[in-house]
């Protein structure tokens, strides 16, 4: 939804205008409720804006037979009343809470309806067999019910209908084929037919049950030097050790050849397979999102940095649009789970509690409120780690996916702040302050390097992320990888090697690298002055 800013003064290049009048008051100001509740700054600048808007077509209610007019019709006599009573409404801490609660309601009376109707047309032949109801559940998730509740439904209405449930249909049994010789042993330097595989024996080999953080990466990176990608090699490593705890084919370690021959084996038992690892289920309905709010509200860490939820959805990662790089393409639908995000860069006082030494590092000028800059990618996971020890969360770095998704939330906008950069208030990037050959003199943010966090409030995200866009560029958790243009959830990409992914700009940064699917690297170990991080934090964890 949104609100684009300037507004287009033609009617017929923004829709915006229709909402004045509806039953949502945040329909009506135009405000994004996907990410964090808007703050009340937000909704008294929307309502100034289309306030405005409205103001400037009142000329036309004295030429009713323009095209326009006619158009626009009742907005010009009662958009600007409609327009306050929402601003009103919303300004009311209680008549907003109750809105809120009430748009909540309709929202799972309308998932609990578009269920049943799913339900009652797997139901019309009178039977239900496993794959049909999995498939109702994930059904139920993505509308933003719970498994549970949706296993509830179901469960009733079997009772309700008497439909019966079915097994799957075994396989068709076939003759065992006839008797052949075994083949000869294969050379110990064949490769299995897949790389996954080759990756699982060698897991198998090492006889590990439990992993410490450093045993998983230094595995990741073994997969991934036998060309898996960081989040192939994780679901390997998780099979591996699912397999490990319910005692599958590596739980005990091969006997040895002579044991095999003087001893008979004892009859095998063939172990239960693990059960198939469920993919997270990602929606983008509220109900989930109101439920994520919930269970997971905003703190502030004990160094001060304040942590905002990013709650759980989908996402179109990458751009075609005109200006778009070729790495950002194929565009590729993307789910993330939820998470906490820094509302700002990691600061010079956050993170020299951390490493007092750093303070000689500073960048000239830059105060104990300007983001931390010199520091490595391997610096920023070792004050992630520290801070992980010392406030018993888990903290690290986000991943690149993640870090887009904070940034642009879910409607495709451009920039953190939406569609467009026609002044210097929403980021600070080269501009008429910075002597660089490309900055830009129509624009002065009022910085010729970095600035302190907090300097740029109209530049938030979504979902309350502050400069996101220029000031500094920020490390991710990943290496730099080619999208795979098809579905993916929670993608990661190598967690080693030459190229480590940086987002959002920087002060020295051209407007292209402000763009939420702009993509940039460096060698991990590089220091800049115009590189910094900020952390993310696993809910839960």
């Amino acid at each position: 939804m949104g609100l684009p800013n300037p507004i287009p003064d033609n009617p017929l290049k923004w829709d915006g205008w229709k909402r004045f009048d509806s039953a949502n008051p945040y329909e009506r100001l135009c405000l994004d409720t996907s990410g964090q509740p808007p703050t009340n700054a937000q909704i008294e600048e929307h309502c100034r804006l289309l306030l405005m808007w409205w103001q400037k077509k009142l000329p036309l209610k004295s030429q009713p037979s323009n095209p326009m007019a006619q158009m626009l019709r009742a907005g010009l006599d009662e958009a600007s009343a409609k327009l306050s009573e929402a601003r009103a409404l919303l300004l009311d801490p209680e008549r907003r809470e109750a809105l809120d609660a009430q748009l909540l309601s309709q929202a799972r009376e309308g998932a609990l309806a578009e269920f049943h109707k799913f339900l009652a047309f797997a139901l019309t032949g009178g039977t239900l067999n496993p794959s049909q109801e999995e498939r109702l559940l994930i059904t139920g998730e993505k509308l933003g019910l719970t498994r549970e509740e949706a296993q509830g439904l179901v469960d009733a209405e079997i009772a309700r209908t008497g439909a019966k449930r079915l097994a799957d249909t075994p396989p068709v049994a076939t003759p065992p084929p006839a008797p052949t010789p075994p083949p000869a042993p294969a050379p110990s330097s064949t490769k299995a037919t897949n790389p996954q595989e080759e990756f699982l024996r060698m897991l198998r080999l090492s006889g590990v049950d439990e992993m410490t953080d450093d045993q998983r990466d230094a595995f990741c990176n073994m997969g991934e030097a036998l060309g898996l990608t960081g989040g192939q090699a994780e679901d390997v490593i998780d099979d591996y050790l699912d397999e490990r705890m319910l005692g599958g084919a590596a739980a005990a370690p091969p006997k040895a050849a002579s044991a095999r021959i003087a001893k008979p084996a004892p009859k095998p038992v063939t172990p239960k397979a693990p059960p198939p690892r469920r993919p997270p289920v990602i929606t983008n309905s509220p109900i989930l999102r109101a439920k994520e709010r919930e269970q997971y509200p905003p703190y502030t860490t004990l160094q001060g940095m304040p942590m905002l939820l990013v709650t759980s959805g989908s996402f179109r990662m990458g751009s075609d649009k005109p200006g778009a790089m070729p790495n950002e393409q194929p565009v590729t639908p993307t789910g993330i789970s939820a998470f906490y995000l820094s509302r700002w860069p990691i600061t010079n006082a956050l993170y020299e509690q951390f490493d007092p030494a750093h303070r000689a590092l500073r960048a000239p000028g830059a105060g104990d409120h300007h983001p931390v800059v010199f520091v490595s990618a391997h610096d920023a996971a070792r004050f992630c780690e520290w801070l992980s020890h010392h406030e018993r969360r888990q903290y690290r770095l986000p991943t690149e996916a993640e870090w887009e998704y904070a940034a642009r939330g879910t409607d495709d906008r451009v920039y953190p702040w939406g569609d467009t950069l026609d002044r210097g208030v929403y980021a600070n990037f080269a501009d008429v302050n910075t002597r660089l050959p490309w900055a830009d003199p129509s624009i002065d943010d009022g910085f010729a390097e970095s600035n302190p966090i907090g300097s740029f409030p109209r530049g938030v995200s979504p979902f309350g992320m502050e400069e996101m866009a220029g000031n500094v560029w920020e490390w991710c958790l990943d290496g730099l990888i080619t999208y795979p243009g098809r579905e993916q959830t929670n993608p990661r990409g190598p967690l080693d090697g030459a190229r480590r992914v940086v987002r959002g700009g920087s002060w020295k940064s051209r407007p292209g690298n402000l763009r939420v699917s702009a993509r940039a690297f460096q060698p991990p170990g590089t220091t800049a002055h115009d590189i910094g991080f900020r952390i993310l934090c696993v809910p839960g964890a």
